[in-house]
């Protein structure tokens, strides 16, 4: 029922609000090594499930799909199959998407390619969502309960909150650079105030993880493509080497 009740929070940013608009803090970088990665990939398809999943619906993907990160059905059925689902049927969610609109004024998004849609100039959306899921912090003058560094005024609250514990960010007072008269509040880090059940260092690769996988599952073929690409263009320098040198043969008697 806790998680339930989060999610349906969690519905009411997402689906009344765009994301957060571009500037601010810069965005952490994603380690992009990850999404090669086969365990970082089966962890972040839990987490994705158990966190996200309750509201969010993957609906361009079956579960059967995660056979391409190494996971047999059975393993699907045992472990991310919760509901009755089949391991043939889409990550689809129960909520009604009429009744979601009625309760929330729009109907929570879809995650499918949300680590594609986030692309900008202050990094990746896998950047933006790695960065996102850090830096949530405790503001009770917010209804949830939780603000973000990067989204201002969020209305979703942080669910994984027992993972990382509570935080607060520390800010200081600095002279403006344009106006040494003024001074500024420039943000320094984070203090933890209540710890988790995982330290820092865990939980950033957990975040990691399902970021890894909220990319690999916009584009479940991306590795297979960039393998192939690799050897295309290993194809297209021999050839031209052979072109090239076909070529001086054809014309070395022709004056």
């Amino acid at each position: 029922m806790k998680r339930l009740l989060a999610c349906l929070l969690a519905a009411l940013t997402l689906a009344g609000s765009a994301w957060a608009s571009e500037g601010g803090p810069a965005w952490d970088k994603f380690p992009k090594e990850r999404v090669t990665d086969v365990a970082a990939l089966q962890n972040g398809a839990k987490l994705f499930v158990n966190y996200c999943l309750n509201c969010h619906a993957a609906s361009y993907n079956r579960y059967n799909r995660l056979q391409d990160i190494g996971l047999t059905n059975e393993q699907i059925k045992k472990n991310l199959l919760f509901a009755g689902e089949k391991v043939g049927d889409l990550m689809t969610v129960a909520m009604d998407p009429q009744h979601a609109k009625e309760w929330f004024g729009a109907v929570p998004p879809d995650l499918s390619v949300v680590a594609r849609s986030r692309a900008g100039a202050n990094g990746s959306g896998a950047d933006y969502l790695y960065t996102y899921m850090r830096t949530f912090y405790r503001d009770e003058t917010r209804p949830t309960g939780w603000n973000n560094l990067v989204f201002p005024a969020v209305g979703m609250p942080h669910v994984l909150w027992e993972l990382q514990g509570e935080q607060r960010p520390v800010y200081v007072e600095e002279k403006d650079a344009h106006d040494p008269k003024k001074t500024v509040h420039v943000f320094k880090g984070f203090e933890q105030t209540k710890p988790g059940s995982m330290n820092k260092a865990d939980y950033d690769i957990a975040v990691a993880d399902l970021v890894a996988y909220l990319q690999w599952m916009g584009e479940p073929a991306q590795t297979q493509r960039v393998r192939l690409g690799v050897w295309v263009l290993l194809f297209l320098a021999v050839f031209t080497v052979i072109a090239w040198r076909l070529n001086a043969a054809y014309w070395k008697d022709i004056k």
